[in-house]
């Protein structure tokens, strides 16, 4: 190929020179040539790409294919209900509601509902009419300890960071949070002046770096934090232990990331790598976690403070419980974030492989929660790939009290699922920070979006519920939902997820599945404790056996 690269390229110069005799305008062609060739000559003759190498000029289509494939792959080829994360007819309503323009479907559904996997509600004969239905459900977040208590949407912004996202995205979803008085969560990049400016409701999420409440040499500073902790819109703080796109995984914020703005808001210098780690340095058993939890309660002048964690050892869970029965200290609530949860930028093994799912992982926190008899203080908050009103049905059966959603609210400002998140150049203006793109987002417009997108979701599992009969989340049950599993058989969630007792972890016998998590579980220590085990007198010990 590199031949004929040479062969052509002096057949077209030598024709352009013999044209040029006959006809001189020719010679403007070089002006295309030239470079062309060039170009073909440093493909040659450069040793980092085999197939610009060995094809020059030619190879370089590889690239450009690669880079029109996904978005053929989405716009030609993938079918409704194909796609990823999101499928097309979940992008769809969504766009649909934020725009409110019609949002039924004709001629029946798209899913083959004898898919494994395929779920349904139960519906009611005595069903409630729409005139009937809660169409703002509203949770009151606060416990015995928490003398400001909030009473939150049943449908939230969940955390997303001011420089993962645009200065105009923040203020349009803090905006939108606005209109709809429900409430946005942070992200752990600190509490941003586009969050403050936008009127909204915030959950301001502390995570491992303690951005905008910490010390320049990464501790956390009770001073900085009470400051802002105690503005009025901040209705909440939120701890987060880890994320489900990526949890156990720190970061870095490169220092030429590290502008002025991104400084003073983070708390962080200027000009220097800034460091996430992995685990807290104000914390580091589950009895210190709680100790915490009060410290920045009584800081905040009793607003509600919880925390947020993607499941990994349940063990870590349960000594978590155990610490709170010990201390009587209480978190107000608990958000529980599946694996499938989305981030801006994570490794591909942390984002397929790391993390309980959100189904299993809520399931098994409101059934720790119940087990110890605590449930009545705190609130469970879910997230994780929740966009519809179906997706909010399914959690509040299966404990939630109410769900969060990142990835649904970014599609009601306008993003496509470009899948460019972490290159810079989302196309929306959503996910960058490149100012030619960002102004292409609209706040006055993408504000109106957001909240219509959150009234329309509210309406459609409110809708949703009162066919089942039900006019409050508190009322559904797992019983509810069923799932194909096989051709020829179905289980409801009950089935798949037993509920247990309400205080049967605190005296034995422990329920079956909670048996070896109580026995190396310790309040003292996240760390799983085997050296109590009794393996001859335990029926799971010649099995498999996880914490």
């Amino acid at each position: 190929m590199k031949t004929l690269f040479f062969v052509i390229s002096a057949l077209l110069f030598a024709g352009v020179v013999l044209t040029g005799i006959w006809w001189p305008p020719i010679y403007w062609s070089l002006i295309l040539l030239l470079p062309l060739f060039l170009l073909g000559l440093f493909d040659v003759y450069q040793s980092k790409r085999a197939i610009r190498r060995n094809f020059p000029l030619f190879g370089r289509l590889r690239y450009i294919m690669e880079d029109l494939r996904p978005k053929i792959q989405q716009y030609f080829i993938e079918s409704d209900t194909d796609g990823r994360p999101f499928s097309r007819i979940h992008r769809n309503v969504i766009y649909q509601r934020a725009k409110k323009e019609e949002d039924t479907t004709p001629f029946g559904t798209q899913l083959n509902v004898y898919d494994n996997d395929y779920e349904w509600l139960n519906h009611s004969i005595n069903a409630l009419p729409f005139n009937a239905a809660n169409y703002d459900p509203r949770v009151v977040i606060g416990g015995p300890a928490c003398s400001q208590p909030y009473s939150a949407s049943v449908l939230n912004i969940s955390a997303m960071s001011y420089g993962a996202l645009s200065k105009n995205a923040i203020l349009a979803l803090n905006q939108g949070a606005k209109i709809g008085n429900f409430a946005h969560n942070t992200g752990e990049g600190g509490l941003s002046d586009y969050h403050l400016n936008g009127g909204g409701d915030i959950i301001w999420q502390i995570g491992t770096g303690y951005f905008g409440c910490r010390t320049l040499d990464g501790n956390f500073d009770p001073e900085s934090f009470q400051k802002k902790a105690n503005l009025p819109q901040v209705k909440m703080i939120e701890i987060k232990l880890s994320q489900g796109a990526k949890p156990g995984h720190g970061g870095i914020l490169p220092a030429a990331k590290v502008t002025e703005e991104i400084a003073r808001i983070r708390l962080v210098e200027l000009g220097q790598d800034v460091a996430s780690p992995p685990y807290h340095r104000a914390f580091d058993t589950p009895l210190t976690l709680l100790t915490f939890i009060k410290q920045l309660r009584e800081l905040s002048n009793g607003k509600p403070v919880g925390f947020k964690l993607c499941i990994g050892h349940r063990s870590e869970f349960i000594a978590i419980c155990k610490a709170m029965v010990q201390t009587k200290i209480y978190p107000d609530f608990v958000t529980v974030d599946g694996g499938e949860g989305g981030t801006g930028a994570a490794p591909l093994e942390f984002s397929n492989h790391v993390g309980m799912p959100l189904r299993d992982a809520l399931a098994f926190v409101y059934d720790a929660l119940t087990g110890f008899d605590l449930k009545q203080y705190i609130k469970i908050i879910a997230s994780g790939k929740i966009a519809t009103g179906f997706d909010l049905v399914k959690n509040f059966a299966l404990g939630a009290d109410l769900c969060n959603s990142a990835r649904g609210m970014m599609m009601a400002l306008g993003c496509i699922q470009a899948l460019e998140c972490n290159t810079n150049r989302c196309p929306t203006g959503v996910a960058t920070q490149d100012p030619n793109l960002v102004r292409g987002l609209v706040v006055e417009d993408k504000k109106t979006r957001v909240a219509n997108y959150h009234k329309q979701t509210l309406k459609s599992a409110a809708e949703l519920m009162a066919a089942a009969g039900i006019k409050h989340p508190d009322d559904i049950h797992r019983v509810y939902i069923h799932r194909r599993i096989s051709p020829d058989r179905i289980l409801t969630y009950l089935d798949s997820y037993p509920y247990i007792p309400k205080g049967s972890l605190l005296k034995k016998p422990y329920a079956k599945q909670f048996e070896l998590l109580m026995t190396i579980s310790d309040p003292s220590s996240f760390s799983p404790n085997f050296n109590n085990l009794n393996w001859e007198e335990l029926e799971w010990a010649r099995k498999p056996m996880t914490n």
